[in-house]
């Protein structure tokens, strides 16, 4: 039985995003970043005083990464592009799914080679409608299709495991790869089957010691997996439908949740829903990589 955890951690952001996704924390900076795909926007707080500036975009983001000190990588519904942090420029640098205007770009995270995992999923969520890719210095293989939501991209701490799921089904993958690529090695196996449970295996990261942390959409949770696949935690949030984790040091797990869905009966229920938070678990952090160009 998973111990249960009511929230004792605090709201990060009080915006209220559409959709939070794609959240990831900059340690150069001290900066957590991450999207709010519906509302095109990208966020940033500055973890030392607090600040946070909200970047419109003229694209749906689902993804924001480090490159260097003046560029970053963002993933989006018109493809991945190069965004210039001091202007907000956004330079074309692949398209994921050529000529597909009914697909956008879902949950994704670098793996140790600098290479990018990244789904995609159609607008409306349409049954097997999207796959995920694998981008290395822009070059684009993809690697599973028929994917309805793709979600819970993360990698081992040793770079050889790759985990991802399809919300729709609930069936959290793992699957051997190549930790100099990133590329896979081997076929799929299931990791953990949450298909009976209520809720959808959201966005997903690993610690530094392989244990797997999902937000759980619809269940206002942060689950806590072993490197076996047993579930052994759960930390409540003010929100339910929490959408992606990110570390924000050890023992700090920052929260991303949306309202999407929700209509005005259903969001003054859930007053907190699109809000960011924090919640304290212990867990050794493990932070992404940089893409490399």
């Amino acid at each position: 039985m998973a111990t249960i955890h009511p929230f004792k951690g605090s709201i990060l952001s009080s915006t209220l995003c559409e959709l939070g996704e794609g959240i990831s924390f900059e340690n150069e900076t001290n900066t957590l970043w991450w999207c709010n795909i519906l509302g095109k926007a990208l966020h940033s707080l500055d973890m030392a005083n607090g600040s946070e500036t909200i970047h419109p975009l003229p694209v749906m983001a689902s993804v924001v990464t480090r490159i260097d000190a003046d560029r970053q990588l963002i993933g989006s519904d018109k493809g991945l592009f190069i965004r210039n942090r001091t202007t907000g420029e956004l330079a074309p640098h692949c398209e994921l799914e050529p000529g597909n205007a009914g697909n956008r770009s879902n949950d994704g995270r670098v793996h140790a080679s600098g290479s990018l995992w990244i789904g995609t999923m159609g607008r409306t969520a349409a049954d097997g409608a999207g796959a995920i890719y694998h981008v290395a210095k822009g070059v684009v293989t993809k690697l599973y299709d028929r994917i309805s939501i793709s979600n819970s991209i993360c990698f081992s701490p040793d770079a050889a495991t790759a985990y991802f799921v399809d919300t729709r089904g609930n069936q959290l993958m793992a699957v051997a790869i190549d930790p100099a690529t990133g590329l896979p090695t081997g076929k799929p196996s299931l990791f953990v089957d949450g298909g009976a449970e209520p809720g959808g295996i959201d966005g997903s990261i690993c610690d530094a010691n392989g244990h797997l942390w999902n937000a759980r959409w619809g269940q206002a949770a942060l689950d806590h997996y072993d490197a076996g696949g047993s579930l052994i935690e759960r930390y409540l949030l003010p929100a339910k439908r929490t959408t992606c984790p990110a570390f924000i040091g050890n023992g700090r797990i920052a929260v991303t949740s949306a309202w999407e869905g929700l209509d005005d009966a259903g969001r003054a229920a859930d007053p907190e829903a699109g809000a960011t938070f924090a919640v304290e678990t212990g867990a050794p952090a493990k932070y992404d990589p940089a893409y490399r160009l």
